[in-house]
């Protein structure tokens, strides 16, 4: 069952754009972090919802964190229902897909 619909605040509508731009790609939250400017502490509550309202799925990369010498990183990659309700709200403030978003 999906949960009520995340907020479409200027921050994550810049991390959805992001995820519209790569939709086949899977994205480390730091690789996001980068990307947006975003600090973590606004970041990762954003990723949280858009999982819970199952816009983004997550999974734990694929490694041994001895051999890496760092811990294993959570990668986020957009749904089907997320990059329909991202390309509606896109649509609903006259951003076409493609366009930049923000500067």
């Amino acid at each position: 069952m999906v949960s009520k619909e995340p907020r479409l605040t200027h921050q994550t509508l810049k991390v959805l754009r992001m995820f519209l731009d790569g939709p086949s790609r899977q994205f480390a939250g730091s690789d996001i972090a980068k990307e947006t400017e975003m600090l973590s502490g606004t970041l990762y509550p954003i990723l949280m919802r858009l999982e819970e309202a199952q816009w983004l799925e997550s999974e734990w990369e694929q490694l041994d964190p001895s051999e890496a010498g760092r811990p294993r990183k959570r990668l986020y990659r957009i749904t089907g229902l997320g990059q329909r309700k991202a390309y509606e709200a896109f649509s609903e403030i006259g951003i076409s897909e493609g366009e930049p978003a923000w500067s």
